[in-house]
Formats: C-alpha cells, structure tokens, sequence
C-alpha cells in the first residue's frame, strides 16, 4: 500500500460501489422481466494472479445481482476445443456474458478467442467490433479498464471538452481505447509511448495524464503541471526494504504534492475495472432483450442454442 492516501487521492471504491448499486437495479429490472444475467468466466490453467481477478469479479457480480460460473479448463486444451466451448456459449441464450482470462497459454492466441466471443456478449469489450464501435462513439461495450480509467477522470471537476490530455501507453486493450474514449468525450488527446521523444514536455503541459506503461513509479513529480488529474493503471510487484509491494507508474508520494487529483495503487482504477464490467453486462444483457424481442418475440427460457446474430 501507499504510505499515505493523498486528500486529492480519486479513490476507487466509492465510484465503484455507486456503479454497481446503479447496475444492480437495472439488472434485477430485467430480471423480473424474465431475463436474468450470467457471467461465465473462462481460465485456461492454474494462475494465482488470475485466480485473484476471478475472485474480484465473482464479488462484483453477487453485489451487483448477476449469476457468476466460473470454469477453470487444462492447459493443454486445444484451439478447436476452445472455440468450439465459446461457441457453445454464445449459442446459449442463458449466458449473458463470457470473459476469457488473461494471459492463456502459449499455443492459443488470445485475440482469437476473444474475437469468437458473440459481440452481444463481450462484456470485456474486447472484440474488434466493439473496440471498433468506439471510433464511431459509440462507447456502450468499451474496453473495462480503458472505460474504468476515464470513468474516474469524470468524477474530478475537469470539464473534459477540450481537456489537454496525455496518454503514456498505447496498447490495444488499455492506451489506445483511452484515447478514443476521450476523444468521444470532447477532449484534445495526444498519446505518447516507447519511442516518444521528449515525453515530459509532453506530460508536463497536459491537463490530465493516463499512465499504462507497466514501470514502476516511472512518472515524477518533474513530469506533471502543478493541478492535474493522474490516472494510473499500472500495477508492479517491487521489493522495498526486504518486503514486497504494489505499487503504480506514478510514483505517489512526490506526484501526489502536486497534482490535483491522482489514484492510489491499489485501490484506484481496479475496483472501478470490476465495476465497469457488470455495467457492460446489464448493457450487453439490455441489447440481447431487444434481439431475441425483436426477431423471436421469446425469453432465454424459451429458447435453447440460438445464437445471435450481426
């Protein structure tokens, strides 16, 4: 933990808590319509930092009303067998979602498999379509940590139309959607990365600062404009003084003096990633209602391996 929680620090359990009481009622409206929600949680081998993730979401979703299951699968599964169970999953009009867990083995890519996830049921987000949907603004099934991350700058006072933003970090899954997601919002966004030269001049004149660049305490305080919102997404094991802890890209205790808002590490920008996920659940779950409506007129107890359609 943090030596100290800054008085500027954006805290993520209370945004987090709001978003699941909001989902909560939202999912357990559809419910009493017929449609209840479930999660179906996919691990391929024995991973203890996975296992932690799953048990995070296994608590998001109790809060939050939505069924979870999770199956743990060898490790030596193949790719046909793996496409063919998330296949089986889409097929079934009673799972809501599907999440695949992060890293997978080896001989499996893990865009294929999260590109086989139906994209009514991607509540990760993580499909070429739904990340595709996000240039369009359409923002309903965005990345969780990408959407997490600009959900917290929200709660800061910044007005976001025509915010100086910097992004540090330009993944597929976190910095690049960060940066569309803004750019929805109004905001004037640069993204920055390995081969950016001169980055501080570039963090210093920003507004707000997303970092993702998996370094620990990589951003100083020398980095930022005196007042701006830090958004850190990192999450690094180091060793300090004979034990270990966790700690972000921003090193907190000096950007902390002067930034304006800023999330510790833990507890910033996680809880609200588990959050977001339930929301896309009750949104995935809302579309799929006005399919199966719209083209069969059924609830999912009426309909057995129907699959979505696009």
């Amino acid at each position: 933990m943090n030596a100290h929680v800054a008085n500027n620090a954006l805290t993520g359990r209370p945004v987090a808590d709001q978003i699941l009481a909001e989902t909560k009622a939202r999912i357990e409206a559809l419910a009493d319509k017929g449609w209840p929600a479930k999660l179906v949680s996919i691990s391929i081998g024995a991973v203890p930092s996975v296992q932690l993730y799953v048990r995070n979401q296994a608590k998001g979703a109790e809060k939050a009303g939505i069924a979870f299951e999770e199956r743990v699968l060898p490790d030596t599964i193949s790719r046909v067998e793996m496409l063919g169970i998330i296949e089986g999953l889409n097929t079934d009009p009673r799972v809501t979602g599907v999440i695949i867990q992060r890293p997978v083995p080896k001989h499996l890519n893990i865009r294929e498999l999260q590109s086989a996830v139906h994209p009514l049921k991607d509540v990760e987000g993580m499909h070429p379509m739904s990340i595709g949907n996000i240039v369009y603004r359409d923002v309903a099934l965005a990345p969780c940590t990408a959407a997490a991350s600009v959900e917290l700058l929200k709660r800061t006072d910044l007005k976001l139309e025509g915010l100086e933003v910097v992004v540090i970090g330009h993944s597929e899954i976190v910095g690049k959607p960060i940066a569309f997601l803004l750019m929805a919002e109004g905001a004037t966004v640069t993204v920055c990365h390995h081969l950016t030269r001169n980055l501080a001049v570039h963090s210093r004149a920003a507004d707000a600062v997303f970092v993702a660049v998996g370094k620990p305490r990589f951003i100083t305080s020398n980095m930022i404009k005196p007042g701006a919102a830090l958004i850190d997404i990192g999450i690094n094991q180091i060793e300090e003084n004979g034990a270990f802890k966790t700690v972000g890209d921003i090193d907190y205790d000096s950007c902390a003096q002067i930034a304006g808002w800023i999330t510790p590490v833990p507890g910033g920008v996680g809880p609200v990633t588990v959050s977001i996920l339930m929301r896309n659940t009750a949104t995935a779950l809302s579309a799929q209602q006005e399919f199966y409506r719209t083209t069969f007129d059924s609830k999912p107890d009426q309909l057995v391996h129907v699959a979505p359609v696009t």
